[in-house]
Parts: C-alpha cells; structure tokens; sequence
C-alpha cells in the first residue's frame, strides 16, 4: 500500500501507540487482547489527553487501521491478540516508531522530553540523535509524519507533533510562537466526551485550589485577591 496514510482519528493514534508501546514494556503479553488495549487506551498515567474508550470504539479503531494494514491480527488460545505494523508499511525504523509512539501518547513534546519519555523504548545516545529522527521523519519523500511547532514564549526548546491526525491548526488570532496544536482530523464522539471531562477535571482541581487559598487566607489573616 501507499505509505501516505489518511487522517486517523486521535483514538486509532491512541490504539497504535499502545500497541507500539506495550510490545517494548510488556513483551510477555504483546500482542495484545482487545481488553488489554482498552485498557492501555484508557491509562490514567504517561497519556494525553486522558480518554474513555469503550471496547466497540476500540474495535472499530481496530478494524480501520486493519483495513490500512496497520494493525495484525492473530487468533489462537481464548482471544485474538492484535499488533502493529508500522514499520513495515510506513518503512521507518524502530528508533522512529518509538518517537512517534510517544508523540501519539503524550502529545506535543521537545526532543529532549522525547528522549526522556522513550527511555523504554529505545535508549537514544543523546538530544541530536532524537532531532536527527525526526528531521528524516518530518522530510519523508512520501510526506511527513512529524513537524516542528513555533516556539512557545519562555521556552527554550521547539516542541513537536505527529500528523497522523492531520496538520495543525493555526488560530490567526494566536499571538506568534503560541500556535495551537489542534489537529484537522475528524475526532469521534467518545473522545470529545473525554476531552470534555478532562476540562471538567481541570475546573474542579482550580475551584479546589481557589477555596484553599481562601482557607489559607483566613487563617494567615490577609485578604485574598
């Protein structure tokens, strides 16, 4: 097949993730079962946005990225088992893959984040052999699979981004340097209720600190602003 790829959705980035992940983490259980993959999909910790997937949507990721040859089934025992391929359909190496696993988990980061957060992919020597992967990942022939951000203000370090879910959008109304990282690929249902959810979170833990400040404040005698 053609190693240009449509726009994923951020769940069937999510899937392959996963699978890249856990087949370096946990290579007793790779492949996967359907439930282990929600679960991953699902994971509370080193993933963001944080998302509730349930197991059709996570089936119906499945069959998608099967239908790209991205995912490979394997029957045997009591459940079928699910891998990736990126690799080979892609044709980048496995240095690659663990970079973009961990862009398609945890979402924009810099290279020296990157190097850190694939430790247990692929130990990289040092932040210059990161940025050379992704300089060859993001100047594919065939088209990029990752670009560079503008530079946040006060940051040292560039971030980056994967494109399986399409480039990003660049809000006109955003001042320089602080372009938004939104994807232009469709986002289903369930992830828009995550993604909900998660600001609801966010709302929650700053009302929370607000009221705390105030106890604070009461008890300290100051006046809270």
């Amino acid at each position: 097949m053609s190693t240009t790829l449509p726009i994923l959705s951020l769940l069937e980035t999510r899937v392959l993730g996963v699978l890249a992940e856990k087949q370096r983490t946990v290579p007793d259980s790779y492949p996967l079962t359907l439930n282990s993959l929600v679960s991953g999909c699902n994971q509370k910790s080193s993933r963001d946005p944080v998302i509730e997937a349930s197991e059709s949507e996570v089936q119906a990721a499945l069959d998608s990225l099967r239908g790209l040859s991205l995912i490979v089934e394997t029957s045997g025992g009591r459940a079928s088992r699910y891998g990736h391929n990126i690799e080979k359909v892609l044709h980048i190496p496995a240095q690659s893959t663990a970079l973009l696993a961990m862009l398609m988990l945890r979402g924009p980061q810099t290279a020296g984040e990157l190097r850190i957060n694939c430790e247990r992919l692929h130990k990289f020597a040092d932040i210059s052999s990161v940025e050379s992967f992704l300089v060859e990942l993001a100047e594919r022939a065939t088209g990029g699979l990752v670009m560079e951000l503008p530079r946040q203000p006060g940051s040292r370090e560039n971030r980056w981004m994967h494109l399986l879910c399409g480039a990003p959008v660049i809000d006109a109304h955003v001042p320089a340097g602080a372009a938004s990282a939104i994807p232009s690929g469709d986002v289903t249902v369930g992830e828009i209720a995550a993604l909900k959810a998660n600001v609801a979170k966010l709302e929650a833990e700053v009302s929370e600190l607000r009221a705390m400040v105030v106890r604070l404040c009461a008890e300290l005698g100051v006046t809270a602003e």
